[in-house]
């Protein structure tokens, strides 16, 4: 499509190259800020540039933050001996929001998924292992997705894991097989939490 400003075709393109977003979409959008005032199209960039260039991830749990450490790892509140294992930080905030859960998190990135050619090594698996071998770790919750990616994910870990060192149980299966846990809702996610089941390597 040939476009009128070399600018406007630039935004499109660009935001044509986020998840879900057609050229059509992004047309829309890049035309909608270009009816909203100036400040606000300005406040827009600000913010994208501070998340390009001000996140960071924690250097303990891998969850993003502003800083070197993130708020849960930071707060002394927080049972730090206890650690719930996520994929991505969506699944944080869903956990977060249910306001039972006091334990701290380990964020993976990801899960193992061989289809996509994600292997161990691209998620945070040793970094996972490194916290039980080097700290006080007396349960690890697996929180990872009830697809067949999740529980592999979940039983490479399992297996990476010295044995009898920590208690090991998973969020209990009111997540339904095969679902995504950040589009679980509070109170299924919140029971799963407290009804978490001992982890023996299978479902």
């Amino acid at each position: 499509m040939d476009y009128p400003s070399k600018v406007l075709s630039q935004a499109v393109e660009q935001i044509a190259t986020l998840p879900g977003i057609g050229h059509k979409t992004a047309l829309r959008m890049a035309l909608h800020l270009l009816r909203q005032p100036r400040e606000q199209v300005h406040l827009l960039a600000t913010a994208l540039s501070e998340l390009a260039d001000n996140t960071h991830h924690c250097h303990i749990c891998h969850n993003i933050c502003d800083a070197n450490t993130c708020d849960i790892c930071a707060d002394t509140s927080r049972k730090k001996d206890l650690i719930c294992v996520v994929e991505d930080i969506r699944d944080v905030l869903a956990i977060e929001q249910t306001g039972l859960y006091r334990g701290v998190y380990h964020v993976l990135g990801g899960r193992i998924s061989p289809v996509e050619g994600i292997g161990p090594s691209d998620i945070e698996i040793e970094s996972l292992v490194d916290r039980v071998k080097n700290g006080d770790v007396s349960e690890i919750i697996f929180a990872l997705s009830a697809t067949i990616e999740g529980d592999t994910t979940a039983y490479y870990i399992y297996k990476m894991l010295p044995k009898g060192t920590v208690k090991l149980s998973s969020i209990a299966r009111g997540v339904s097989v095969g679902g995504e846990l950040q589009y679980t809702d509070n109170i299924t996610l919140a029971r799963s939490i407290q009804n978490r089941i001992p982890y023996d390597g299978s479902f």
